[in-house]
């Protein structure tokens, strides 16, 4: 493929495994099914619900773009708890969602890189996981550079996210190959900024053969 093709890699789903199952059933053993449902809307099987209050999708929203703290989230959290919950096991719970890195795909983004091609990572997320997976993994290591909507204050898909990393990368008028697990992601890149797009690195070694 051409030398100048920029790949930007999601985090989650992509990247690392989650396992938002798990997180939601150590949330309900520490606020009950009814506060995790409708704080966090998510039932016990890690599957979304509809009952979800504003104030808490602004939450996790806000959370999200880095808008409140790490601090100012666990206390939010921690006030639909059952009393006696500490601080550590809302934080315990909430790093229950990550599962594992594999080193192959780290591998495969390393040997892109000593192609010649541009990585970069574009991740919805939070302090909280992305400073443990860094601290894990060294990310920062295997990337050009790190778009994280917490330090943006913009969370995929809004257009304006993709428009500030297509400038960031001067992606214009070159190949971008975006890899991302949600189908609404990759439609907002398509439309936004026209990269092309894949669910996964498996689709895309399979199309690209890579």
């Amino acid at each position: 493929m051409d030398e100048k093709t920029i790949y930007i890699f999601d985090l989650g789903g992509v990247l690392i495994g989650l396992n938002v199952s798990r997180c939601m059933k150590a949330f309900e053993a520490l606020m009950g099914e009814q506060n995790m449902r409708q704080i966090l809307g998510m039932d016990s099987r890690g599957e979304g619900v509809k009952a979800v209050s504003v104030a808490s999708k602004q939450l996790m929203a806000d959370f999200e773009k880095g808008l409140i703290s790490t601090d100012q989230f666990l206390s939010e959290v921690l006030h639909y708890c059952r009393p006696g919950t500490t601080e550590q096991e809302v934080m315990d719970a909430w790093m229950a969602m990550l599962g594992e890195l594999p080193k192959e795909r780290l591998d495969f983004i390393d040997s892109l890189r000593a192609k010649g091609h541009k990585t970069y990572l574009l991740s919805n997320g939070n302090d909280l996981h992305f400073d443990f997976i860094n601290a894990t993994y060294g990310l920062d290591t295997h990337f050009d550079a790190l778009f994280l909507s917490q330090k943006m204050h913009l969370s995929k898909p809004e257009e304006a996210i993709y428009q500030a990393v297509q400038t960031a990368i001067q992606g214009e008028g070159r190949d971008v190959i975006f890899i991302d697990d949600l189908e609404m992601n990759r439609l907002a890149a398509e439309q936004t900024v026209h990269w092309r797009t894949f669910p996964s690195i498996e689709a895309l070694k399979t199309d690209a053969k890579l």
